[in-house]
């Protein structure tokens, strides 16, 4: 009786716990929802929740996909936070340390830190949190005015990092898919990409251009990013503006250029509207940059789609953005045809001419097949973190890494330019606090440009 009493007392204890151990993972631990709680406004004021952030959660399971995109979809950084405190109290105790983990992985220990210290170190975390932050910084020249330190005040603008998540593979369904109606793009290597990156800068010859703190993380993003997408990456630093010319010619002249798919070409500076700066503060104008790859200059980039990115500034004056305002959306002017002022001639002319063209070699534009994303607008400063690089390298590296799979690049620098028109700069009490910036792309790409990530067609 005594032995069988306790069976039934051990398995009434085992059915007992697993009971409780449901009821815990329904719903994450009352000490974890009060410190969320009452630190939500501070996490939503400073938290940064991007796809590497979400895509940690989806690892451990705290997330399911439909969640991860419906935060992610969300306009602003502040909504997409707020979501995301809004779900975790419901998805189970492991909720909370996978959160922190999260956290420390993005680079935002200090949030993590005010979440899990005792009470009694209040006064520690309340020293933190006074402690005042890296400023921001302009990429253009500076004015002579402005004096040069060693530690000059640049910007810290946000607690974004670097994504390091692996580039998605296309597949071979959406390559089938949509091969006919793209650029060829199955060599392998794809193609050869040069970064060329000034960071430090003469103190004699250019003493008002400051050092490019940051810099150095923007190239080596590049050189990772574009080097897992199968790109053959050539680095360069420092160069004074004859320097980036003979570099860009050399780049040019590669016989490889024949047998790859497409070319890039990266120029990481100080700069003004058209130019950016060498080492030795003189100007290397970027329409000769584009001349020096298009159709007459390059001819082994003929019809191949060839890519820049500029991270440099097009002017001085600081984007301090406007207040939206409400009210019902502004329509569409109607817009106004007209012939093309080159047509060709009508009727029997056409006829008679036919058969002499065709006879002719087929003509291309001096330029075409190009597309060039610019950190900033005409005229407008471009913004760099001097920890984690600038804020259009560090959007176009993730846009690649986790959009490239299944959207074409001029897609992709819309995106990109959506992601830069919702950040702000968060410096209070210095002029740059909620700065804006916004990127823009030109294009005379003829086809959609797809990159068809780890993906090599079997002959």
């Amino acid at each position: 009786m005594n032995l069988d009493h306790s069976r039934y007392h051990f398995h009434t204890l085992q059915r007992r716990g697993s009971w409780f151990t449901m009821l815990g993972e329904c719903g994450m631990l009352e000490r974890d929802k009060r410190g969320l709680r009452k630190y939500a406004v501070t996490l939503c004021k400073e938290m940064v929740v991007d796809e590497l952030f979400i895509q940690s959660l989806q690892t451990d399971d705290i997330l399911t996909d439909s969640m991860a995109e419906g935060i992610l979809a969300e306009p602003t950084s502040h909504k997409r936070s707020w979501r995301l405190l809004s779900l975790l109290p419901k998805r189970g105790p492991r909720a909370f340390s996978s959160f922190c983990s999260a956290l420390r992985d993005t680079e935002q220990q200090h949030l993590c830190t005010l979440l899990t210290e005792s009470p009694e170190r209040d006064g520690e975390r309340q020293r933190y949190v006074d402690s005042p932050l890296p400023l921001p910084t302009q990429e253009g020249m500076v004015p002579a005015k402005r004096t040069r330190t060693q530690e000059s005040m640049e910007m810290c603008l946000d607690a974004d990092s670097p994504i390091t998540s692996p580039v998605l593979p296309c597949t071979p369904d959406f390559y089938l898919k949509h091969c006919q109606q793209s650029y060829s793009m199955v060599s392998s290597p794809r193609g050869l990409a040069l970064v060329i990156s000034n960071v430090s800068f003469d103190p004699c010859a250019a003493p008002d251009l400051d050092s490019r703190k940051g810099g150095e993380v923007d190239e080596e993003v590049l050189r990772k990013v574009f080097t897992e997408l199968d790109y053959i990456v050539t680095v360069r630093r420092d160069l004074t503006a004859q320097g980036m010319r003979a570099c860009i010619e050399q780049f040019g002249r590669r016989q490889q250029h024949q047998t790859v798919s497409s070319c890039v070409v990266c120029l990481l500076s100080h700069g003004v509207e058209g130019a950016i700066y060498g080492t030795d503060g003189q100007l290397l104008e970027l329409d000769w940059v584009f001349e020096a790859f298009d159709n007459a200059h390059c001819p082994l980039l003929q019809n191949k789609p060839k890519m820049f990115f500029i991270q440099a500034c097009r002017g001085e004056e600081m984007d301090c953005g406007v207040e939206q305002s409400d009210g019902p959306e502004r329509t569409q002017s109607p817009g106004c045809e007209q012939r093309d002022a080159g047509r060709e001639g009508e009727g029997d002319e056409d006829t008679r001419q036919t058969e002499e063209r065709g006879r002719l070699r087929v003509k291309l534009p001096q330029r075409s097949d190009m597309i060039c994303g610019f950190a900033s607008l005409k005229g407008t400063a471009a913004m760099r973190n001097t920890k984690r690089g600038s804020w259009f390298i560090q959007e176009v590296n993730s846009a690649l890494r986790f959009r490239a799979r299944d959207t074409h690049l001029s897609d992709i620098l819309v995106q990109v330019n959506g992601r830069i028109k919702d950040r702000e700069g968060y410096a209070p009490g210095t002029p740059h606090h909620r700065c804006k910036e916004m990127s823009e792309f030109t294009s005379s790409l003829c086809k959609d440009l797809y990159l068809f990530p780890k993906y090599h067609p079997q002959y």
